[in-house]
């Protein structure tokens, strides 16, 4: 029989809890305050979570931060020998990367303000309350070691040109515009962009026309959904004075502005059926009339028009002029959903974050992390390029440290992390033998949840699992899944990409 092990009095620590969730070592967190009370609340209400260092003055305060590694601070705003606010400018000069928690008897103070503008993490009010205290430090420790993890994506871009944000991407997807737009933008005819909206297709307006014959002449935009049909004939067209109420003078329209140049009409499938008569007449013959006016003008103009409506079937149902279609659509560039090219996201994240950087004056920010890194690359992107650099542009507002975390992304993209939690759970728990049979379960849940992106979330797991089938089938031969699935070898290849399928003996998704 084993001896027994004998435990010395020394390691027996009846009062410690067990160590945090963050790493091997607690984390350390800096108290600068007056007040012992509150020095010795947070000591203890912090204990189960860091190792708690504290300082009655800010010159103490200081000396402690310069002599040893802190992971958050906490610090009041009212310190006998010196302003909270002029400490945390030291401590920012000493350590950016540190988040500081102010705190304050009057937490709506215009005081507590100027802290969240001078960057301060974020700040608590006095009298203190144990929990709210312990989770907003908690948070702060993770921002600060998930600070400290190398950037997966930086917020610097040396691109310089003004058009660069059209030409960001590798995707095949991507790949074939480039083509197109290099093989019809020197041919004077008309060009009709598709794709959804925001994706770009203004970008790749202004593509067409600066690299064709016409690029030192006039570039004009009109917007054909955003206008009433009367001024929008009176935009394109111009108007003479008297021509109907309110036209005090003669006015010059947009063909006759862009004489020489190029018109992009963007939302060509909102244009009224008198406007379109009238657009048409100027592609067979460059030629118009003012509203209100009989006297012929001549004109020499490209159109390049956008759409993101199916023209065909509103021709069917009598809502668009079957030869106006026709004669916008010399050419057609297909624009793909920033869904469809997915390995484009970091890029354009990347280029978003460098303007956004310099626009919001953000010096210190350094990019984005790892796991938020993942987050936007595996989100559907309902509103495409437009709403990445949207949510780019507000991460980079609000963010008070120098890398771009989780937690300041939008709710719907953090809740990738669970629906992917849940979608592996449910696999194996609920889906039973026949794979893709986690689609009703992710429904429900999405439902559940309240999620305002079922229809995306659900396409793709549907996608996702239509592809891999399909490759399967075929033990991974690429050509024949293209034609089984009905779609060209460079979208099968970017939806791989993608959807992370590995291309081994046994097709399976990453």
């Amino acid at each position: 029989m084993p001896a027994p092990v004998e435990i010395q009095p020394s390691h027996i620590h009846p009062e410690v809890t067990p160590k945090s969730k963050w790493s091997k070592s607690m984390p350390n967190v800096l108290v600068i305050d007056d007040d012992r009370a509150i020095l010795a609340l947070t000591e203890k209400a912090l204990s189960p979570i860091a190792d708690v260092e504290t300082a009655a003055t800010a010159k103490e305060g200081i000396a402690k931060l310069r002599n040893g590694t802190f992971d958050t601070v906490l610090l009041d705003i009212q310190l006998p020998d010196q302003n909270g606010l002029a400490v945390y400018c030291e401590i920012r000069e000493f350590d950016r990367r540190i988040p500081v928690v102010f705190m304050t008897v009057e937490a709506a103070s215009s005081t507590a303000i100027e802290a969240m503008q001078l960057g301060a993490f974020d700040y608590i009010g006095k009298p203190l309350s144990v929990e709210p205290l312990r989770d907003l430090v908690e948070k702060a420790i993770e921002q600060r070691q998930i600070s400290s993890v190398p950037v997966a994506i930086s917020a610097d871009d040396k691109s310089s040109a003004e058009s660069a944000e059209l030409f960001i991407g590798r995707s095949t997807a991507m790949l074939d515009v480039f083509k197109a737009i290099g093989k019809v933008s020197k041919q004077d005819v008309p060009i009709l962009i598709r794709g959804e909206s925001g994706t770009g297709k203004e970008l790749v307006a202004r593509a067409l026309y600066q690299y064709s014959h016409r690029g030192t002449e006039t570039f004009l935009a009109v917007n054909c959904a955003a206008l009433p049909d009367n001024l929008l004939e009176s935009e394109l067209f111009g108007h003479e004075k008297g021509a109907f109420t309110g036209a005090e003078s003669r006015r010059i329209g947009k063909f006759e502005q862009c004489n020489g140049g190029t018109l992009f009409l963007d939302e060509i499938g909102d244009m009224a059926p008198s406007v379109q008569a009238k657009v048409l007449r100027v592609l067979q013959e460059q030629r118009f009339e003012r509203v209100g006016g009989n006297k012929e003008l001549k004109t020499d103009v490209r159109i390049i028009a956008a759409t993101n409506r199916p023209l065909e079937q509103m021709v069917e149902e009598g809502d668009y002029r079957e030869d106006l279609l026709y004669r916008l659509n010399g050419v057609t560039i297909e624009l793909p959903p920033l869904r469809e090219r997915l390995s484009d996201v970091p890029a354009l994240v990347q280029f978003f974050m460098a303007q956004a950087k310099k626009e919001f004056n953000k010096p210190d920010l350094e990019g984005l992390s790892p796991e938020a890194a993942e987050l936007l690359e595996g989100y559907h992107w309902p509103g495409n390029v437009r709403q990445l650099r949207a949510v780019i542009r507000r991460c980079v507002l609000d963010t008070v440290m120098p890398v771009i975390t989780p937690d300041g992304l939008p709710k719907e993209i953090n809740r990738l992390k669970t629906t992917a939690a849940g979608t592996d759970n449910h696999s194996a728990a609920e889906s039973g033998p026949v794979e893709g049979a986690g689609l009703p379960q992710l429904v429900k849940r999405l439902l559940a949840e309240k999620s305002t992106d079922v229809y995306a979330e659900a396409t793709q797991y549907m996608e996702k699992y239509v592809i891999t089938e399909v490759l399967k089938s075929t033990d991974g031969n690429q050509s024949q899944a293209a034609e089984i699935l009905g779609i060209t070898r460079g979208k099968l290849r970017d939806r791989i990409t993608s959807f992370d399928i590995s291309l081994t003996s046994h097709v399976q998704i990453g």
